[in-house]
């Protein structure tokens, strides 16, 4: 019987180390994911409003399979439990396959597929990030109608305070994104708290 639980508790070990803490997960797209992302059905407008009336910002990622930046972006950044709580709390967040087929209406009503919209609106690295603003814009593309893009991966204070400053409204004020940035790494420096860039 002790050789059945030290077998069991050696497994059991064994599994629990085999996975990595903050481990992403894959769709069957071959994208990475993550449990609070929302799946809808990509109509830029609906996504809008559905975002405000939960008190929230769109905030749409273009990914690709096999991407490794997007990788590092789940494991590192998006599995930082001050990272991911900030961002379920402010935004609604929809994941984009830069080369899927998936529909997608534009903010102007033009029907596309995923990998169509991201050539109209220009990406073309990923993960890309694109905030869009708190009310629907009146014949607009996405790209047009964006208050802020990320394209790229960054590092974690740079990741989370361009989440920040948009949720703030930043782009409306005259503090550019770089300036408050500085600003907050200066501030986190004096805090002790500069452990991720």
């Amino acid at each position: 019987m002790l050789y059945w639980k030290r077998l069991f508790a050696a497994v059991s070990l064994a599994l629990v180390t085999a996975v990595p803490a903050g481990a992403a997960t894959m769709g069957d797209d071959g994208l990475y994911k993550e449990d609070w992302f929302t799946v809808t059905f990509r109509d830029m407008a609906e996504d809008i409003e559905t975002a405000a009336e939960n008190g929230k910002r769109l905030a749409i990622i273009f990914e690709q399979r096999g991407c490794i930046y997007c990788k590092q972006m789940h494991e590192k950044l998006l599995s930082d439990p001050e990272v991911a709580d900030f961002i379920r709390e402010h935004f609604m967040v929809v994941q984009y396959n830069m080369f899927g087929d998936e529909e997608v209406i534009d903010l102007d009503g033009e029907e596309l597929t995923e990998k169509s919209a991201a050539r109209k609106w220009g990406f073309v690295f990923t993960p890309t990030i694109v905030f869009l603003p708190e009310e629907v814009p009146e014949s607009s593309s996405v790209s047009d109608a964006a208050v802020a893009i990320m394209p790229g991966a960054f590092g974690k204070w740079t990741f989370l305070n361009m989440f920040r400053w948009v949720d703030e409204k930043g782009y409306e004020g005259d503090e550019h994104f770089q300036k408050y940035h500085a600003r907050k790494i200066n501030e986190l420096r004096e805090e002790g708290r500069l452990d991720a860039e």
